[in-house]
C-alpha cells in the first residue's frame, strides 16, 4: 500500500500540494484526475523520490520513503511518462533488456525477462530489432510499459501515459493496461485529465482541485452516480 500523510510541496511561493493524505489501496489502480496545475504529477513523483515534500512523508508498506536510499527506490518501481524516453540509438530488445541489467538482472536472465515483457505487452519478435523511430507512438508506449515492467516492480507509476496517442490506439493500450495489471497484481497510481481515461480505468478514483485539494475520493460509480459538488460534476462531464 502506498500512503500519503499531510503531503504538502512549495516551489518558492507557490503552492503545489497542501496536506495531502490518501492511501493507494494494494493490487489496485488509483488515478489521480485533475485539471493542468492540480498538482497530481507533483504528488506521483514523490512516490519515487523524483520530488521532494516540503513536509508530511509518503510510505509505502508501512515504511517511510525518507529513510530509503533514493537510487534502490527508484529501481523498486516502475515509472511511465508520456514522453517515452526509450533510447533512440538502442534496439526495442536492448531498451528493455538494459533496464533490466541495471535493476541487477544478468545478461541472459535480463534477456529471458525482456522478451518476456515484449509479448506480454504485444511487441513481437518481428520488433524486436527495430530502433524506437521506426515504431508507432502506440508502439513506443508499449515499449515503454514492458521497459518500467523489465524491473519486476510491484508498484507503476504513471503519467498521461497515454496523451500523445490517437483516441483507437489509446483505447486498446487502456486494455493492455487493464490485463497486464490483473495478470501481475500491480500496485498503480496514474495522472491524467482524460474523464474517460479516469472512469475506465480506476479502481480508485481521485478527482483533485488546485492545491491537490480532493475533492472526492470513490469508485468511478461512486463518483458519476454520486457527485460531492458541481466540480466534480463538471470535471466528470455528468
Amino acid at each position: 500500500m502506498i500512503e500519503f500523510r499531510d503531503v504538502t510541496k512549495t516551489y518558492g511561493h507557490d503552492l503545489a500540494v497542501t496536506n495531502f493524505s490518501l492511501s493507494a489501496p494494494s493490487g489496485k489502480i488509483t488515478v489521480l484526475m485533475g485539471l493542468s496545475g492540480s498538482g497530481k504529477t507533483t504528488l506521483l513523483r514523490t512516490v519515487n523520490k523524483l520530488v521532494q515534500p516540503t513536509s508530511g512523508s509518503v510510505l509505502i508498506d508501512g515504511n517511510d520513503i525518507a529513510d530509503l536510499d533514493s537510487v534502490v527506490l527508484r529501481r523498486s518501481i516502475g515509472y511511465v511518462m508520456q514522453e517515452v524516453g526509450l533510447l533512440p540509438h538502442k534496439s526495442v530488445l536492448d531498451n528493455v533488456t538494459l533496464i533490466a541489467q541495471i535493476a541487477g538482472q544478468d545478461k541472459d536472465e535480463a534477456l529471458r525477462n525482456a522478451l518476456e515483457l515484449l509479448e506480454l505487452v504485444g511487441i513481437g519478435s518481428s520488433f524486436h530489432d527495430r530502433f524506437p523511430g521506426q515504431l508507432s507512438g502506440g508502439q513506443q508506449q508499449r515499449v515503454g510499459v514492458a521497459r518500467a515492467l523489465a524491473i519486476r516492480p510491484n508498484i507503476l507509476l504513471m503519467d498521461e501515459p497515454f496523451g500523445a496517442v490517437d483516441p483507437i490506439v489509446r483505447e486498446e493500450l487502456q486494455d493492455e493496461l487493464i490485463r497486464i495489471q490483473r495478470q501481475l497484481s500491480l500496485t498503480i497510481i496514474l495522472v491524467t485529465h482524460d474523464r474517460y481515461e479516469a472512469i475506465k480505468l480506476a479502481d480508485q478514483l481521485v478527482v483533485l482541485s488546485q492545491g491537490a485539494k480532493i475533492e472526492q475520493v470513490g469508485t468511478p460509480k461512486e463518483l458519476t452516480e454520486k457527485p460531492a459538488n458541481k466540480f466534480v460534476q463538471k470535471l466528470l462531464g455528468l
